[in-house]
Formats: C-alpha cells, structure tokens, sequence
C-alpha cells in the first residue's frame, strides 16, 4: 500500500508533463505494475483504489478542459490533497515547495533567512520581532519596520507567507529590501541571509530567593544542553536552590529525542520514558533514559497549560508518573500521535501519523475525537485510570491534568481588540524610538498610560464586543409584534454597552500597561527580554513559587510521604 501510494503520488506531481490520456493511462498501468508486488492487498481494496484514481483523474481532466476559468494545477491540486490528509487527523498534512522553509522552523528550530517575525499590519509586511544576531538587527532593521518592496517587487497587499516566500533563500546570499520606518523616508537596504537559530532556552534566572526558573519554548536541537547549562547556573548563583520551576506553557513541542533527554535531568538511568505503538507490531519501540540524572532531589514544578503539545506533554507525563515533579496550570492539548515525514517529490513532503505515545503509567495522552481539528474535552468519567509510581490516580485521554489546576487568565475584549489591530505595537514602536534601549535586562515600569490614550483617539480606534455583534443580529432580524417598543429595548441595550465600553480602557488598564511594558522589554532585549518582563505580573509562577517554598504540600501532592 505505502509503495502505491508513493508512486500515485510522485505522478500526480509530474502529470503537468504529461497530456491528460498519457496521465490517466501511466496512472493505471503504474497500479496494475505495482499490483503484482503488493500481493499482501485484498483485490477487492486494490480495485477500489484505481476505481477511485481513475474517477479523480476524470474530474480533474473534465475540469481542466472545460471549466469557465484557467485553472491553477498546483493550487487545484494542493486543495485536493490538503482536504484527502485533512479528512485523518489535524497532524496529518501535506507539506507543498513552499511550505518547506516554515516545516523546517517549527521542527528544527532554524532556517536560512533574514531573521525576524513578521506579519501584516496596515496592508503591509511589517518586522514583529527580530530575533537576536540575525541579520536584520545587523543592517539596522527593528520590530515595525515595513518592508515595502522584495527586490522591487511591491508588497502592499501581499499575504505575508508571499512575502516571506520572497525573502527567503540560501545562506550566503543577497536580497534587497525597501524599507518604511514612521517617520522617516523609504530607503534601500541589502540583507545577507544567514542560517537563523531561534533560541529554545530564552531565559532563565531566579525569580525568588533560592528558586530558579527555566523558559523552554521548543524541543529544537541543543533543547536539552541548554537547559541543562542553565540550571547549573542557577546552582552557581545560589548555593542552597529549593526548587526549579520548568516551564512549558505555550510549547507545541518538537524532537522526541530532547523529550527523553529532558527527562532524563531528573528521572534516574534505565527508565522508561515513552514506548511507540503503530498497527505494524514490528515498528512499535521502547525508550529508556541512558545517562546519569543531573539532579534527582531538588523539588520541581513544571507549568503547562492548553497550549503545550506533544514533546511537552511527554516531559510533564513521565515526570508526573514517577512523581518527580508536581504539574500546574491547564489541561495540556492532549496530542499523543506520532508523525513521520517522507518525501514525495519535487521538494514536497507529506507527514503523516503512524504510531502513539504511551508514557511510563501506561496511558496515552492522545485526545481522542475532534472537532473542526481541535481536541474534544473528555469529561474525566469517560477516562481511563491509571496509578502514577507512588499510587496517584491519573487518567488517560485529552492530554496531562495538572495536579494543581489553575483557572486560564483571558484577555478581556478591549485587549483582544488592541492586540488584533496592533494598537499596542504601533504605539511601541513610537515610543522606543524617544527612548534608547537600556544595556542589561532589567524591569521596565511605564507610566506614559495618559499618552496611549491620545494615541488610541489619534488613530480613531474602536472596535465591536461579542454583546454588540449579539445585538446587532438581533435588530437585522426584525420583529413582527410590538417592533417600536423592541427597538427601544435594544437601544437601552446599547447604551449600556456603550457605558462599559467607554470605561474598558480605564478598568484593564493594568493588565494593558503589562502588554505595553512586555512589548518594550521585546524591542529593547528580544525574548530574554519578553520572558523576564512577563515573569513580573506572572501570577502563576508566583503560586509556583509559593509551592516550591511549602515543603510540606508539595511532598503531600506527590505522596512523599509514604
């Protein structure tokens, strides 16, 4: 199957050169060659498959030939292989030319490039964040610096994956940008790319006396030397550590191989940290930790939340099933499926699942349905139990529990609002501009709330609630009885809306002078500099802490005691 699958998939890449009856005819005679060897394949299913081939190559040649409008052969194509994979699960995916370069970042953690986020923002492709000793910092570019050309090609209007498609390529190489500052003139900048590490470690330091802490974005590579690295520096700066605080929220996770690693730190050689299991009992593995532990006393808490995925979800499983750590924060997503990749032509890839992870308690932490490609929340009656190594019940199913859960802080609307039509960044971006970046990391108090204010009313900023939309649907569906005094219903409605909207900015100001200040700390010192600002309002890290420092409740969540 996988070997007809394989070359059905090569042709249809390379169909383009070949006429419609050599395409179909190559089709069918590639099946019936490759049907001699899969002899393993039930007739019946091998028909089905080249009926079903045979009925795809029909459409799309009545389409090409006859539909009103040209047609784009790779655009059609990647629509119908994107909704073949889509149908399986959310991890299962086609990975087309173009899409390499961004596969690359997420699971190697770098990339040949300028060196920056960046996204769209007033119709034009603008740098969010550089990352450090990229060369975009080394040609002088910031965080809100529009690129308004890509070797003269115009980027108005571009989506920004087009865009980047443009600035990407080969280490060594040139590319030439027009660049916008505000308030300055256009001018001309030529980058040389470069291969681009973004760090998995941002930052790491105390965050209370005698408790340490370590940010891990991704299981890229080095993930686990440079945790390693960092808590023997936390050793160094204080001499009696209590506890360490690992966390992993927001982490979607990366390399098994760091997972285990990473696990390795605190659980003792020769354990198992997670077994593989695929419907080919030949392929189904074991993996064991294979080193010495860095430290297997020192109280840890690891922190996750419903964005932490995967390699995460390995790390907080298998330290919650030998004890070691006690877990806060959210119920992890719940992605327990394993992905291979494999090359199907010209640069192309498909990734596809083929197994599970089962962590050392025995569960599998793969949520079980979907939908619209999100995991389902499984009630805890509907999960298996299972006993952690010192007789904790954990359950299997829709990702690790915390031992300690903790309520999700949401933005309110007014933040959500800010941040979608990039009011805070826009105002940021003209702030550090008056104010130079300050040489070491440290806390960045601002006080100028009176001035964003003026900034949101010079650039006319509004925006609607869920209440307004509500309330909107409400007077575009009319009402048959009694419409006049409905409507003055609905007009006291709004003016209520109205009255809270026009106290929002006044009542969250605090948590929008958090994201103000986090963004300055993100221009002045980049990620180091946005986890160590986040770290001063954290208020789930300070409950961390407040855990680590009360000996006797964190031996009794974990049973130490018996």
């Amino acid at each position: 199957m996988i070997l007809i699958y394989n070359e059905v998939t090569d042709l249809c890449v390379t169909k383009q050169n070949l006429n419609m009856g050599k395409f179909k005819a190559f089709i069918l005679s590639t099946l019936l060659i490759t049907g001699i060897s899969a002899t393993v394949v039930n007739n019946d299913r091998l028909y089905e498959i080249s009926k079903n081939i045979e009925i795809f190559v029909n459409v799309y040649k009545e389409l090409n030939a006859n539909y009103v409008d040209d047609i784009d052969p790779n655009h059609l194509m990647k629509i119908g292989i994107d909704a073949m994979v889509g149908s399986l699960d959310p991890y299962t995916n086609y990975i087309s030319e173009a899409e390499v370069e961004s596969y690359r970042i997420n699971t190697e953690g770098r990339y040949q490039g300028i060196g920056a986020v960046v996204k769209k923002v007033d119709d034009y492709a603008t740098i969010i964040e550089p990352y450090q000793g990229s060369p975009v910092l080394e040609a002088g570019l910031k965080a809100g610096d529009q690129i308004v050309a890509v070797e003269g090609i115009p980027t108005k209007g571009r989506s920004t994956e087009e865009v980047t498609q443009l600035f990407r390529g080969v280490a060594g190489t040139f590319v030439n940008l027009t660049i916008r500052t505000p308030g300055e003139k256009d001018r001309k900048v030529s980058l040389e790319r470069s291969e681009v590490s973004i760090p998995n470690v941002p930052y790491s330091g105390m965050v209370s006396d005698n408790v340490g802490y370590v940010s891990l974005t991704t299981f890229t590579p080095d993930a686990t030397k440079n945790i390693e690295k960092s808590i023997k520096k936390l050793r160094r700066e204080s001499d009696q550590l209590e506890g360490l605080i690992l966390d992993l929220r927001n982490n979607g996770g990366g390399l098994l191989r760091e997972a285990i690693s990473i696990s390795n730190l605190f659980i003792p050689k020769g354990k198992e940290i997670v077994s593989v299991k695929s419907k080919v009992r030949e392929r189904d593995k074991s993996y064991k930790t294979l080193k010495e532990p860095l430290d297997l006393d020192i109280p840890v808490v690891v922190m996750i939340n419903n964005r932490s995925a995967s390699a995460s979800e390995i790390v907080s499983g298998v330290l919650q099933d030998y004890d070691r750590a006690v877990i806060m924060g959210q119920r992890s997503y719940g992605k327990g499926l394993v992905q291979n990749t494999k090359d199907v032509g010209y640069n192309s890839k498909v990734k596809l699942t083929t197994s599970k992870y089962y962590i050392p308690s025995g569960r599998c932490i793969q949520s079980v349905d979907y939908l619209d490609g999100e995991p389902m929340d499984i009630p805890d009656e509907l999960r298996s139990a299972f006993k952690t190594a010192r007789g904790r019940k954990v359950l299997d199913g829709g990702g690790i529990t915390p031992d300690v859960k903790l309520e999700l802080r949401k933005d309110p609307e007014i933040i959500k609002a800010l941040k979608e039509q990039f009011m805070i960044f826009k105002f940021v971006t003209e702030y550090v501009q008056k104010y130079p970046a300050t040489d070491s990391i440290r806390e960045i108090v601002f006080t100028e709330f009176e001035a964003f204010r003026q900034f949101l009313h010079k650039n006319d900023f509004n925006y609607q609630t869920m209440a307004e939309k509500t309330l909107s649907r409400l007077k575009e569906q009319g009402f048959e009885d009694d419409q006049a005094s409905i409507n003055n219903e609905l007009e006291a409605i709004q003016r209520q809306i109205d009255k809270v909207k026009s106290t929002a900015l006044d009542m969250h100001m605090e948590r929008i002078i958090d994201e103000i200040e986090t963004d300055i700390a993100t221009r002045y010192h980049f990620q180091s500099g946005k986890t160590f600002q986040n770290l001063k309002n954290d208020e789930e890290i300070l409950l961390a802490v407040d855990l680590v420092k009360d000996k006797a409740r964190y031996s009794e969540i974990l049973n130490l005691n018996r």
